[in-house]
């Protein structure tokens, strides 16, 4: 019985909500802001006791072992730089987070889908360059119809995004939990307010 239960409590994607680790690169920037780079605290300390990582900032809490007692880790900075990736792939989240999670025709949030400008039935292909985010409204509305013939235009052309640019987006959508100790890590290069 007692095996069942620590495999439920490790194995419980849960656990992430509680106490998870703002996990920095070498220079102290978060690997990503959206999703924003956590860990479980259960992989923090592993990684710690492993020296892959340092501890920069603690819960009050602690976890014990029957040698030891550590405070449980909310920001961790690796002790190895990570190459950040240039190439962006061509994702539906990253599709949205580049339209900023907004209908590309009306700008409307919520219920969103993908459309293609040019459409599939007229030799449109899927690729930055021709797919948008759209609320299913619009999408419907376009169906297989060219913008002119649909009478809708687009907030903005379509593009590859850049993989700086999509990081710098990402920061405008924080997660709905946002831990005190994270904050001077999270905006450490925007101007403070005089």
């Amino acid at each position: 019985m007692d095996g069942d239960f620590r495999t439920e409590f490790v194995r419980d994607p849960a656990s992430m909500k509680h106490h998870p680790a703002l996990v920095l690169n070498a220079d102290y920037r978060p690997l990503s802001y959206y999703p924003l780079s956590l860990w479980s605290w259960q992989d923090a300390v592993k990684a710690a006791y492993l020296e892959r990582v340092d501890i920069v900032a603690e819960y009050d809490q602690t976890v014990s072992s029957p040698s030891t007692e550590i405070r449980i880790p909310s920001v961790i900075v690796l002790r190895d730089y990570v190459k950040p990736q240039i190439r962006v792939a061509f994702t539906r989240f990253n599709l949205f987070l580049r339209d900023e999670f907004s209908c590309q025709y009306c700008g409307s949030k919520g219920d969103l889908t993908f459309d293609h400008v040019v459409p599939r039935a007229a030799g449109g292909v899927t690729s930055w360059e021709n797919v948008v985010a759209a609320c299913s409204r619009c999408n419907l509305r376009k169906g297989a119809k060219s913008l002119r013939r649909a009478a809708m235009s687009l907030r903005k052309p379509p593009r590859m995004p850049g993989a700086e640019e999509l990081r710098n987006l990402g920061r405008k959508f924080p997660p709905n939990h946002l831990h005190e100790s994270w904050l001077d890590f999270l905006y450490w290069d925007v101007e403070l307010e005089a």
